[in-house]
């Protein structure tokens, strides 16, 4: 039999006669996770251990109670009285759709509050500012995904036009590719409630990367970024601007160096070369995640994770129960050596602003492959 609570009788329970727990992987819990529940990826460890109180109720979620389920019932064989959140983290979600516009309330903070202003919006005008992000007369769409780090930056232009020192315009733009009911309720919802006058336009690459069994993720943000400039251009734009931030960049490089043998950095602006006339700007280069995380947090913000047909649930809703991407585990490591290292982040930035090219064995630049043996002969070098 399923022993399942749903979140009325959840928050029926007296209190203090309930234990909480997110049985979902540690990056999944970090995007959000039920207010007063604890982070339990490895919950039959921690049961078979004693670690858990045998006195409580548990109860379990995971991202839409499937596997909770499954774990509810191994904890009850153990001695446990332990229940499955019905519908999980995602039933949870669903009940803060609505509320009423906070956008006056959050952009006030963004603008007085040193925290904001020192963590936010300073590295936000440093990298327009030091990458020649912004100029007189750009009409920038603003791409938004529907996670935290795409709507701040919707917020933090908003804030830009209202400094205004030159004139320049903004669309902000979401593009559907199929994603879930309820991902497409809370992107439309925090829209509303960050007072942002979104454009939704619907693709259908979901559908698309869905069939291909070789590379889907590439072909998917591929798929995603044509559409973006498609759309961008249509709406009389010459640039679109990404939410990509300190993280991602560092992720990025040590990625390519890892797994695919090379050293590429993410570039704080780029041409488009399919789309000619038209540049992709990132302007949260130098924002780091925690702080973006924190801004979220403090801002009483739920937004969606990775709305993608893959990687929808968590690693935690796997058979294998391994990580889902190669981003993910890149950000793990730079975690653990940051444990040792905490510069080890701010050092893989810098060395990408830092290239010493005469101790590079070769290089691509314009499509066209360099060897130091070019200019070797004859050129004094010191060891």
């Amino acid at each position: 039999m399923i022993r399942e609570m749903t979140l009325e009788e959840l928050a029926d329970q007296p209190a203090g006669t309930c234990a909480l727990y997110d049985i979902r992987d540690d990056i999944s819990f970090s995007y959000g996770t039920v207010p007063g529940a604890e982070s339990m990826p490895d919950i039959l460890a921690a049961a078979e251990s004693g670690a858990l109180p045998k006195e409580k109720k548990l109860v379990l979620f995971c991202m839409h109670g499937t596997q909770s389920v499954y774990f509810s019932e191994e904890l009850c064989a153990l001695g446990y009285d332990a229940y499955s959140l019905s519908g999980g983290y995602a039933a949870w979600l669903r009940r803060q759709l609505g509320g009423a516009d906070r956008s006056a309330e959050i952009e006030e903070a963004l603008r007085t509050r040193k925290k904001y202003r020192e963590a936010l919006w300073l590295p936000f005008t440093k990298a327009v500012r030091k990458y020649e992000l912004v100029q007189p007369g750009d009409r920038i769409a603003v791409c938004i995904s529907g996670g935290k780090d795409s709507m701040l930056m919707a917020k933090l232009f908003q804030e830009l036009k209202r400094h205004n020192k030159f004139e320049f315009s903004l669309k902000f733009i979401v593009m559907d590719p199929g994603y879930n009911e309820l991902n497409r309720l809370l992107i439309e919802n925090n829209a509303r409630l960050l007072g942002v006058p979104v454009e939704i336009f619907e693709t259908s690459i979901f559908d698309t990367v869905e069939r291909v069994e070789k590379s889907p993720c590439y072909l998917c943000a591929r798929m995603r970024r044509g559409h973006l400039y498609s759309r961008a251009r249509e709406l009389g734009c010459n640039k679109i601007a990404l939410g990509h931030h300190f993280d991602d960049v560092i992720e990025t490089t040590l990625m390519g160096m890892l797994w695919s043998g090379q050293f590429q950095g993410m570039m704080p602006k780029l041409h488009s070369t399919n789309f000619p006339g038209m540049e992709l700007i990132r302007p949260m280069y130098l924002i780091r995640e925690d702080d973006i995380k924190s801004w979220r947090d403090d801002s009483r913000l739920h937004f969606i994770q990775c709305a993608c047909h893959f990687t929808d649930t968590c690693s935690s809703c796997r058979d294998d129960g391994v990580p889902v991407s190669k981003r993910m585990e890149t950000k793990l490591l730079i975690r653990k050596l940051k444990e040792t290292n905490p510069s080890v982040d701010a050092n893989i930035l810098q060395s990408i602003h830092n290239v010493m090219l005469d101790t590079v064995i070769g290089y691509k630049q314009h499509g066209e492959t360099h060897s130091f043996l070019d200019s070797y002969s004859g050129r004094p070098s010191e060891e």
